[in-house]
């Protein structure tokens, strides 16, 4: 299989990420790009045209020498897991609020508590988070030790924390946060306590994703076979087992009755 095929079978949200997020950053680092132009500045929405390509780049940014690779490698893994194998991402359009609501939660957050101006490793810490939760119970090989998969997340921030110190930690916190939060409103929420979904997709947003054609797709618990999705159906009619002819007829009479 040529790499061009490879990447026209991958996920479209997650293929599109990892490759923007690459190509952006070696644009970046190389120097073709100034960083300037990429990162969250809240000033440049208030220019005329408001700069608004901040909100998408400032996610795109991964860090530099072999953090371009780690880092879309991360952003491509988790986010084509979720978007191909989630149990939480059944629906069209799911995967797309999931990524809308935490990168919002995420931009907020900062706001108030960091500052910061890149938000991608709080997008890679989000996706972890909800990767290993669908994954909750099992064993995973981080770095070179066996922990529970649930326990990932965490032990990516203490390695961050470690590393890079508290103020990079605290922007991985964020996209915990963020994630948990997503998880809360729609899952937790609406099954332990009782409630409703919170984040529901919107009508235009399903409707933007759903398959036109028949489908094949390779879950860990076997292989499901979508049929192509119809925007419009008919309210309260239904074909039956019955020809459409026979449906004109009259209400008949008892043999032998008047």
């Amino acid at each position: 299989m040529s790499a061009v095929e490879y990447f026209k079978q991958a996920p479209p949200i997650s293929r599109t990420i990892a490759a923007a997020a690459f190509t952006l950053s070696a644009l970046v680092y190389t120097g073709f790009i100034s960083a300037y132009w990429v990162l969250f500045w809240p000033s440049a929405f208030l220019k005329l045209p408001p700069q608004l390509w901040r909100l998408f780049t400032s996610f795109l940014l991964t860090g530099p020498q072999l953090s371009i690779i780690f880092d879309t490698f991360f952003l491509y893994t988790y986010g084509s897991k979720l978007e191909r194998a989630s149990p939480k991402f059944t629906q069209p359009g799911e995967y797309f609020m999931y990524l809308v609501f935490v990168c919002a939660t995420i931009i907020g957050l900062n706001m108030a508590l960091t500052g910061t101006t890149v938000f991608t490793s709080a997008l890679i810490l989000a996706m972890t988070y909800t990767s290993c939760q669908d994954d909750r119970g099992s064993m995973t090989t981080f770095y070179i030790v066996t922990i529970p998969s649930q326990w990932v997340p965490y032990a990516m921030i203490l390695i961050t924390f470690l590393l890079n110190g508290p103020y990079a930690a605290l922007i991985q916190v964020t996209g915990l946060i963020a994630a948990h939060l997503h998880d809360f409103l729609t899952r937790l929420w609406p099954t332990f306590g009782g409630g409703r979904n919170w984040l529901p997709v919107p009508a235009f947003v399903r409707r933007m994703w759903e398959s036109k054609t028949d489908t094949v797709t390779h879950k860990p618990y076997g292989t499901a076979f979508a049929r192509a999705q119809s925007g419009s159906s008919t309210s309260g009619s239904s074909s039956g087992p019955l020809p459409e002819s026979w449906k004109s007829r009259g209400s008949g009479h008892r043999l032998g009755g008047s």
